[in-house]
């Protein structure tokens, strides 16, 4: 199929999941590398979704599964939250959600959608967000990209971090999900044509594989991790907003 076919495939299998669990699937939206705007041709569809069930499910005593997940395999990544997980962990500010919401491919979205949109921003913490990246770029250039011989896309899922980071401390907002631009509003431009390079090799080859480590960019990863960590470790700390926000925006949504 080609990729037209396989959106409309995802949009009937959002049909056959709320027919099947019961639900009503309030938003959806491509995550991953399509969403930030580098994927590779063979790269699967990463849906994700958010669904409220019922009433009477939310009333039961017996502990019930918060998720769905509903298929993986070579073409698809389908799996969603129920709401009141994902209200729940909007207050311990996980960053999940705002990425969801800011997602440049929606698969489909609802006015109830905006219901939780009208508290998104006012939950968004800033020190937490630029923790939350700076752990992420740190664990990714650990991991892959420390040797001679490193993994050459995970340049991406360390530069996208550090850059969302630099994002948060500029504006303190959600940081945009598409890497072009990040890259266009926070990158040095010495660095965009060696990054410019990799990405158009990225999204040209199904698998770029290993490769000489690329100096400049490692030692531009040092000198902001080091930095991004100072500065953050420098923010005022906010408190996350008050549940009775997120309490009423629950029970609307149950229709209460």
């Amino acid at each position: 199929m080609n990729e037209k076919e396989i959106i409309i495939e995802i949009k009937n299998k959002l049909c056959e999941i709320e027919q099947k669990e019961n639900v009503r699937i309030i938003h959806c939206i491509e995550s991953g590398s399509r969403s930030w705007g580098f994927a590779s041709p063979d790269s699967d569809f990463d849906a994700r979704f958010i669904y409220v069930r019922p009433t009477e499910y939310y009333l039961k005593l017996e502990k019930t599964r918060d998720v769905i997940e509903w298929e993986l395999n070579d073409v698809y990544d389908i799996n969603g939250w129920d709401i009141k997980k994902a209200l729940e962990l909007l207050h311990k500010f996980n960053p999940t959600l705002f990425e969801w919401n800011s997602s440049p491919i929606v698969y489909k979205t609802t006015p109830e959608w905006e219901t939780v949109r009208t508290v998104l921003n006012d939950c968004f913490m800033s020190k937490a967000g630029v923790y939350h990246y700076l752990n992420m770029a740190r664990t990714n250039y650990m991991e892959y990209l420390k040797g001679n011989n490193v993994k050459l896309k995970k340049y991406f899922y360390v530069l996208r971090p550090i850059l969302a980071c630099k994002w948060i401390i500029d504006r303190g907002t959600p940081p945009p999900m598409l890497f072009s631009e990040l890259m266009e509003a926070e990158l040095e431009n010495e660095l965009c044509p060696i990054v410019e390079n990799l990405l158009e090799v990225k999204k040209n080859t199904s698998e770029i594989g290993e490769g000489n480590r690329i100096d400049e960019l490692n030692e531009y990863i040092d000198a902001q991790l080091e930095e991004l960590k100072h500065k953050a470790d420098g923010m005022d700390r906010e408190k996350p907003v008050e549940w009775q926000r997120l309490d009423d925006i629950f029970l609307r949504l149950l229709g209460k």
